[in-house]
Formats: structure tokens, C-alpha cells, sequence
């Protein structure tokens, strides 16, 4: 049997393409291939990748799976060449090398059932083979004469002979891998020209094409920097492949690729060199000139230039959902707003600013609407909310009316300890129309829902935001220019790396949040809720397994990530708190209290209160209780977590406390990873993840590290801004070609690249600027950065 394999082994290319090690690639890809996520590899089988990221991760994923479709496209296109009895050793022998499916496409497009064939082909159905491989050997007998049958098309006369002769020796030298790499070479190494103009319409477009373009120009000033435009395929930024392709579609610009003349003429000579023999002369040299041209002209420089434009699209795609997914990863590890109450404003004109109150744990206190047109009323009445309720934060939605109800709340902060902070509210109406938000706020008018999404945005990003399709946040560039099913799977896997590495209390996380968990999925998530709801808290990890669907395989990826906090309870309020007006009738609230409460077992208790003091405290805890359970440990490790506490001289119960991370910074000082390693044997990436974990405070929350938000008591506007106004601000987006910053003054402003001073800025990010070009009449703002705080 023919082998219609690839030439190439999968682990090896992936190694070559990623300049990675091939025994780790092998690992990674068959940890995959057994079912494990992307998370679990990247903390807890570092011993088998060599310490890869979860990025490096990610690219041998997507490679891995790539191949695979090139691998079955192969075999594909292979078993039916051989069908139709088409298959010879040098088509063979070209897919089998083909790395991509544009490769295998253009191979097998001559061959497809229903085409007429090339004309390579069509020549050789008239038997004209032979005479040119005898005008390549320069046999000396080359009689085209001979050939000429009058009445037979393509043999008619002596110009359809040579033309047909012309069309095999092209396709002879268009299948050469020797002669081809070098002109492939030459492209990647030097680049081909890439030149944009303005698109003009033509009375010999038709009627279609032509209102296509017409209505398109009226949005043709967004594509203005590339009306005369000129790059290399080497140099030229991602953003600009796309814009580039989207403007080619919609008929604004006019593309065209050049190949350098001096590639051609390597071509040429390399051509020429191997095909044209020295002694060959007269019509028959002729004859070979003319089909080195036309192999140029007509197979090769067409193919190059599409594989190229197919390769630029690729890599800028990628680029741009890697910028997306770096912008959303930030945007969800944004440092929570923890112990306050938070007023949430959803900004509006004609229908009011919808205002909603949330307690510390995103319960709702209280709803209103407030009116812009009736200022003084609407100022009086939130300085009366956020006194009431205790706000010491307030999140303003970015929408319409952003700035006006702005100018409201500087007068509302300015003589309270409340501060405002201006949050994306991006996919909130989304949500607020959503099943999900429905089944979460009955009994609030979905205009309200926005309100309280945005303030749960500032409370905690990571929990709010998974509610919501990724690709509604609105940190992306470009994406409408990305296959959405790419795209999702890309943002879907930040989201679950965010949330397992982060953690999820198994006794508190929503269903939208446990869902999202690395090993689990919606039906999985609705089992561990309903098991908690029907009897009662988690009081440890192993309590998974005992949940319908659980195997070993689910428990494995997953246990890491979840959480079992034992100092956590969950309590009723019975009435209001006059002392504590965060919490109301109905609130349910999660209390830490102190480790000389007697324990109980895990039941929620209703309390009531005296005097504003809280009258019953327990703690939710039991004898089947494990303390690693509240750490990132694995529990496949928790054999080897105990004989280090033995090493370090601590017990499971004191993890957490001050005492014991001062013990295990001791110990450290004095004991290297090697040397434990030694005496355990485990790996020392397992190791050290172990005695991170013996470093954490309880409660330890890996985004208490990143940016805080960024909060404000005033405002400027942008009228008042002039050039070299220095100012602080907090990076919103990142693209291809700058970060645009909020400065406080309604717009963002834009530090382009060449103004970054090759500083690498990530969303969230506080900086100090210059304003070095303002635009009022485009409400464009340019920035210098002058240092990152």
C-alpha cells in the first residue's frame, strides 16, 4: 500500500517551528492527546514540559491541531488522486511535504474531479511528453513538424505544439523543489513589495461590485494611511495586513504584491542553469527561454504571492488574538475591591442613570434612577445613596453620558471619602438580557441588571466578566477580521486559565464561575452546585468524586483549582444591621472569624443581631477537614506536601499563619530545591510549588498583586488640555501600533509606538504622559509616554 503520510513527524515540525525542545513538544502533545488542560499541564507536570507557560502551551496546541487537519487533508487528497488514477511518485512525493492546507489545496486544484486538468496536462493527453523532455536533453532530433495534426486542437499547428510543449516544461520546472526553495528562500529572507492605492470604481465593474464600492467610500477616510501606501511583507505590522485585506474586500483600496525583479532573475538563472544545457541552441533554446518565462509568470509568482498573502493573514490573525487574549487576561486578573459596599452607575440621558447599591459579596441593597436633566436633584440624591449605604467606592459605567454624569459625581465625592472609577461596561446589556442574569435578578428590570454587572465589575472582575462571551468585553483589535470560532476558542481558554489559576471556592463560586474551571463544563458545574445546595458545604476535595460524572480523569484536572476554604461560613441576615449597612434582610454573607470558635458542622444558621453587633459566629469546618484542601496543592501531592511540613518543622493546621511562612523562609534559606529534591525525589518544579503554597497568607489571592483600579476625585475636559500637559492615566487597550490611555478627560488618548521609548505596556497599567498633539476637531489625542508608575 502507497504510504499517504506526511514526510514530516508532527513533534518534530512543531519543535522546529516553535524553537522548542522536541522531547518536551512530544510530552505536551500526548498529555493533550490524553485529555489534559492546557492549566493543569502549565502548574502541575512542569517535570514533563520543561517549565512551559501557558502561552508556549497554547502555540503547540494549535500547532498540534493544525497538522492534524493538514495530516487527514493529506491522506485525503491522496486516497482520492489514487482513485482516479492520477497519483504518481512526484505528486506523491509534493503533498507529502505540503505544511499547510493552502499548500495541499494548490497541489490538488488541478486534480480535482470537474476540473478540466492543467495545461500541462491537456498536453500531455496529446502525447507531447516525450518531445519535451527531448528539447530538455537537447537530443538533437527535435522534429516539431512532425507532431502537427491538422483538425486536433493543441496539435493543429506548429505554435499550439511548441505552446503545449511550453506548458510541460513549465510544469516540470514549477514541481522542482530545488529550483522552487530558492525563490521561497529569497522571498522570506528579502520580502516582496506590498502597494496600496485608492480604489477607483470602473464602468466595467458590475452593478453589484459597483454599489458595494460606492456605498464603501463613504467610510474610505479610516483607510486614508493607506491610500499611498507601501511596505515589505518582511516589515509590515499585523494591524496592517488586515486593515489592508479588509479595505481590498470592501472595495476602498487596490492591492497588489510584487516580487522583486532580482528574485526573478535568481529564478531564472537557477532555472536556466539546470534545464538549459550549454549546446542548446536555435528554436529549441528559444523554446526553453519562453517556458522558464511563462513557469514565472504564470505558476510560480502567482502561487508565491498567495502563499504569502496567506501566511501575512495567518500570522496577523494570531497576532491580533494573541493581543486580544493578553488585554482580556489582564482585564480579568484585575485586583478585586474587597469589605466595601459599591454603588454601580449605568449612564443615560433620555432613559435616566441606573444606579444600583451592592453589598461586599454583590447582593443588592438598593435601586433607583437618576436624571441628568435635573442635576441638583440627582447629585443630592446619590450623596444621600452613598451615605446611606456606606460607598466607599462608586463604579461609572464608560457608556453614553459617561462624562456628564462624571461632572455630577466630582460634586458628589468632593466632601466624602468616596471615590469613582470609570469601568468598561462593554457586553453589560448583554448580559442584562441574558438567561442567566434573569435567573440571578428576577425581580430587577433588565435596565437595572446593567447597573449592577458594572459595579460587580469593580468588585470582582474575574467573577462578573465570565458571564459575558469574551468577545463582547471590548479589548480586542481587529477581531471582526478573525474566524469567530478561532477567536472564541483562543478567548474561551484565557478565561478558563484565569479563573483555574486564580481558584474557585467550591462553597461560594457561581456556576457561571465553576464552569469555567480547567476540567469542568456547564454540566459538571450544575452538579457541584445542586451537590452543595442538597446537602450542604464542601468540606473537602475528595467529596468530588463522590458527584455523578466525576472520574478520575475530571478529578485530576480539576482538584487543583478548587477550593475549600474551612475558616469561611455562610450565614442568613434575619434584619438590618444598623452598625453594618451593607448587609440587609435576605443578604446571605461570608465571614471569616477567628480559630478559637468552636467548630461545627458545615449548616447554614440564621442570626440576629443586637445592638449592631452580630450575635452568632461559627466556623464551617470538619473532622474529614484537610488544610490543603485551601491551598493551590495538588492532591496527588499531598503525600509528599506533609513530609515537607515534617522537614520544615510546621503542622497542617498552622499553614497561613504569619508563624509558620516566617518558619518556611527560614528553611529556605538554608535548604535549596536540589537539596529537598533529593531526598524526595518528586521534581523540583513540584517542589517549589509546594513550598510557594507554604508561603501564602490565608485567603491568598494571586490578583491582590496586580493594578488596583484606578480611581478619581475630579475631572478635566478635554477643551482644557493643551501640548505638554503632563498627565496620569491608566493603559485600556493595547494594540499593534500603541495603547490607548484613559487621561481623564472623556477620550482616550493614543501613545503610538514610536513614543513608547520600547516600554512593553499592558492593559491596566499606570502611566505618566505628554500630550503632544491634539486634535479637537477629531477628538484625537496624542500621548508621549514619559514613564510607566
Amino acid at each position: 500500500m502507497s504510504d499517504f503520510t506526511p514526510s514530516w513527524v508532527l513533534e518534530e515540525l512543531i519543535g522546529e517551528r516553535t524553537q522548542l525542545k522536541q522531547w518536551a513538544v512530544k510530552n505536551v502533545v500526548q498529555m493533550l492527546h490524553d485529555g489534559a488542560t492546557i492549566p493543569f499541564i502549565a502548574r502541575y507536570r512542569k517535570e514533563q514540559t520543561g517549565g512551559m507557560e501557558v502561552d508556549k502551551l497554547r502555540e503547540i496546541k494549535n500547532q498540534a491541531e493544525e497538522l492534524k487537519v493538514v495530516q487527514q487533508k493529506i491522506f485525503t487528497v491522496l486516497t482520492g488522486l489514487q482513485k482516479q488514477n492520477k497519483l504518481n511518485t512526484q505528486i506523491q512525493r509534493s503533498i507529502r511535504q505540503a505544511e499547510s492546507l493552502t499548500e495541499v489545496e494548490d497541489l490538488y486544484a488541478p486534480y480535482k474531479p470537474g476540473h478540466k486538468g492543467t495545461l500541462a496536462e491537456r498536453a500531455r493527453a496529446l502525447n507531447l511528453e516525450p518531445v519535451a523532455m527531448a528539447c530538455i536533453q537537447n537530443s538533437g532530433n527535435v522534429n516539431l513538424n512532425k507532431h502537427i495534426k491538422l483538425g486536433v486542437k493543441g496539435l493543429s499547428s506548429e505554435k499550439e505544439v511548441q505552446t503545449g510543449i511550453q506548458h510541460i516544461i513549465a510544469d516540470l520546472i514549477h514541481r522542482d523543489d530545488s529550483v522552487i526553495k530558492v525563490v521561497k528562500d529569497l522571498c522570506k529572507t528579502n520580502g516582496i513589495l506590498i502597494e496600496c492605492s485608492k480604489f477607483v470604481t470602473s464602468k466595467k465593474l458590475s452593478a453589484k461590485t459597483l454599489e458595494k464600492a460606492q456605498k464603501a467610500q463613504q467610510s474610505s477616510y479610516k483607510f486614508e494611511n493607506y491610500f499611498e501606501f507601501k511596505g515589505s511583507s518582511r516589515t509590515i505590522r499585523p494591524h496592517q495586513v488586515l486593515a489592508i485585506n479588509r479595505g481590498e474586500e470592501q472595495k476602498i483600496l487596490t492591492v497588489k504584491y510584487t516580487i522583486p525583479e532580482s528574485i526573478r532573475q535568481k529564478f531564472n538563472y537557477t532555472a536556466e542553469k539546470k534545464y538549459l544545457r550549454f549546446e542548446c541552441k536555435g528554436s529549441v533554446r528559444g523554446l526553453m527561454l519562453r517556458a522558464i518565462d511563462d513557469c514565472w509568470s504564470r505558476l510560480v509568482q502567482p502561487q508565491i504571492i498567495r502563499q504569502i498573502r496567506s501566511e501575512l493573514t495567518k500570522s496577523a490573525q494570531k497576532s491580533s488574538i494573541d493581543v486580544f487574549s493578553s488585554n482580556l487576561r489582564n482585564l480579568l486578573l484585575s485586583a478585586p475591591v474587597k469589605g466595601h459596599s459599591i454603588l454601580g452607575i449605568d449612564p443615560g440621558f433620555r432613559n435616566g442613570c441606573k444606579c444600583a447599591v451592592i453589598s461586599q459579596t454583590g447582593q443588592v441593597l438598593y435601586t433607583d434612577v437618576v436624571y441628568l436633566h435635573f442635576a441638583p436633584e440627582m447629585k443630592k440624591k446619590l450623596q444621600e445613596t452613598v451615605k446611606k449605604f456606606r460607598c466607599k467606592y462608586i463604579a461609572l459605567g464608560n457608556g453614553t453620558a459617561c462624562r456628564e454624569t462624571e461632572k455630577v459625581l466630582t460634586d458628589v465625592v468632593k466632601n466624602s471619602s468616596a471615590k469613582y472609577c470609570i469601568v468598561k461596561e462593554d457586553g453589560a446589556s448583554i448580559y442584562s438580557c441574558s438567561d442567566l442574569a434573569k435567573a440571578e435578578l428576577p425581580d430587577l428590570d433588565l435596565t437595572l441588571r446593567g447597573a449592577v454587572s458594572i459595579a460587580r465589575r469593580l468588585l470582582d472582575p474575574l467573577a462578573e466578566l465570565v458571564k459575558i462571551e469574551p468577545k463582547h468585553i471590548g479589548v480586542g483589535q481587529y477581531q471582526h477580521d478573525i474566524p469567530e470560532s478561532q477567536l472564541k476558542v483562543a478567548l474561551d481558554s484565557v478565561v478558563e486559565e484565569c479563573v483555574s489559576f486564580v481558584g474557585v471556592d467550591l462553597n461560594t463560586g457561581s456556576e457561571a464561575l465553576l464552569r469555567r474551571v480547567a476540567g469542568l463544563n456547564l454540566t459538571k458545574a450544575k452538579s457541584v452546585v445542586e451537590r452543595r445546595e442538597k446537602k450542604g458545604p464542601f468540606t473537602n476535595r475528595n467529596q468530588l468524586k463522590l458527584i455523578k460524572g466525576f472520574g478520575e480523569k475530571s478529578f485530576q484536572q480539576c482538584a487543583g483549582f478548587l477550593r475549600v476554604n474551612h475558616s469561611n461560613f455562610v450565614v442568613d441576615v434575619t434584619e438590618d444591621m444598623p452598625e453594618s449597612p451593607s448587609l440587609a434582610i435576605g443578604d446571605q454573607e461570608t465571614i471569616l472569624v477567628s480559630d478559637d470558635e468552636q467548630p461545627s458542622k458545615g449548616k447554614k444558621r440564621k442570626i440576629k443581631t443586637v445592638g449592631g453587633s452580630k450575635a452568632v459566629k461559627r466556623r464551617c469546618t470538619s473532622s474529614d477537614a484537610d488544610p490543603l484542601d485551601e491551598t493551590w496543592i495538588h492532591p496527588e501531592s499531598y503525600d509528599i506536601s506533609y513530609k515537607l511540613m515534617d522537614h520544615i518543622g510546621i503542622k497542617p493546621s498552622e499553614l497561613g499563619r504569619d508563624s509558620a511562612i516566617e518558619r518556611v523562609k527560614a528553611y529556605k534559606k538554608n535548604h535549596s530545591v536540589q537539596e529537598l529534591n533529593q531526598d524526595i525525589q518528586v521534581g523540583e518544579p513540584t517542589i517549589q510549588l509546594i513550598l510557594d503554597a507554604f508561603l501564602q497568607p490565608c485567603g491568598y489571592d494571586i490578583r491582590e498583586k496586580e493594578m488596583q483600579p484606578l480611581f478619581k476625585e475630579g475631572i478635566r475636559d478635554i477643551a482644557s488640555l493643551r501640548e505638554g500637559t503632563r498627565l496620569t492615566g491608566k493603559v485600556t487597550n493595547v494594540t499593534h501600533f500603541g495603547a490607548f490611555v484613559d487621561i481623564g478627560v472623556g477620550r482616550d488618548g493614543l501613545i503610538h509606538n514610536s513614543n513608547m521609548k520600547r516600554t512593553d505596556l499592558q492593559l491596566g497599567h499606570r502611566v505618566e504622559v505628554k500630550v503632544i498633539k491634539m486634535d479637537k476637531a477629531g477628538n484625537r489625542i496624542g500621548l508621549n509616554l514619559e514613564h510607566k508608575l
